[in-house]
């Protein structure tokens, strides 16, 4: 199974990266797939790269969800 999760960009890194906060966790990410990306924006995180831009609110929705079954993101 394949879980992709929404994460906040905290800051933009040269080289198409990234660093985010995953769960209290930074982690640096791979942004090469797509373009634009600024701090703040909320991406889709598959396997240590961005996959797409979510809406913020779309975003807070899933993080609820994930945390509500006990996965917290």
């Amino acid at each position: 199974m394949c879980l992709a999760i929404p994460v906040e960009v905290r800051e933009v890194l040269p080289d198409d990266m990234a660093k985010i906060s995953l769960d209290g966790v930074i982690k640096v990410i791979s942004t090469a797939l797509i373009e634009d990306v600024k701090v703040g924006d909320y991406v889709v995180l598959h396997v240590g790269y961005a996959l797409a831009k979510i809406d913020p609110e779309e975003a807070q929705k899933t993080l609820e969800l994930l945390n509500a079954v006990g996965i917290g993101a």
